[in-house]
């Protein structure tokens, strides 16, 4: 591949719904959840960078660069997009959460090939019935755009990539590959629906 394509998973969130638990050290089948995700990214991009907010040490250990979010206070994803487009030499940078275990194995060559037909700066990609706003490959140079957009109190990313030459990118063949877990009781059917 001749574009640098580099990797962020966000794991810098609060997670209330899973009882204040960090998300990604979460154990899903005998792994922590981000685990999952750096094994079906890994092969796909250059670099990969953890964003967390908490237990840095512990995400260090997977052996990848861990970055805190530069606005502090919990600003969600858009704050760790900000901060990993800053850490990155690369032509694209791929987004995804550290709770979808099951991510596309082709999910970089895909996007990008979206963007490059559409001539587009980024791609999100869709489930086929809905888009999947933290699932993304983008163009670094966005950065100043986003970091304007989330100073002044904007918080919802769609809102966001709707100002940019966006293509969504249709993963319905694999509509379980951005099951994510918020809930205990999501993480055991995933579970479960891996184990098969």
């Amino acid at each position: 591949m001749s574009q640098r394509i580099d990797a962020v998973i966000l794991a810098g969130g609060m997670a209330r719904r899973m009882g204040g638990n960090d998300k990604g050290l979460v154990e899903l089948n005998g792994q922590p959840m981000i685990k999952h995700a750096i094994d079906r990214i890994k092969p796909q991009v250059k670099e990969i960078l953890i964003n967390a907010n908490r237990n840095q040490n512990h995400y260090a250990e997977f052996g990848y660069k861990v970055l805190s979010d530069e606005d502090s206070g919990y600003l969600g994803p858009l704050a760790g997009m900000i901060t990993a487009l800053g850490h990155t030499l690369a032509d694209y940078l791929l987004v995804v959460p550290c709770d979808c275990p099951l991510l596309p194995l082709d999910l970089v060559p895909r996007m990008l090939a979206a963007i490059d037909t559409n001539n587009a700066e980024l791609a999100v990609a869709s489930d086929g019935k809905r888009e999947q706003p933290v699932v993304l490959l983008m163009k670094p140079e966005l950065r100043a755009s986003m970091k304007a957009f989330l100073d002044a109190g904007e918080r919802k990313i769609d809102f966001w990539y709707a100002k940019h030459q966006c293509v969504v990118c249709d993963f319905s063949d694999q509509p379980n590959a951005f099951v994510n877990v918020n809930t205990p009781e999501q993480k055991q059917q995933l579970s479960e629906a891996i184990a098969k």
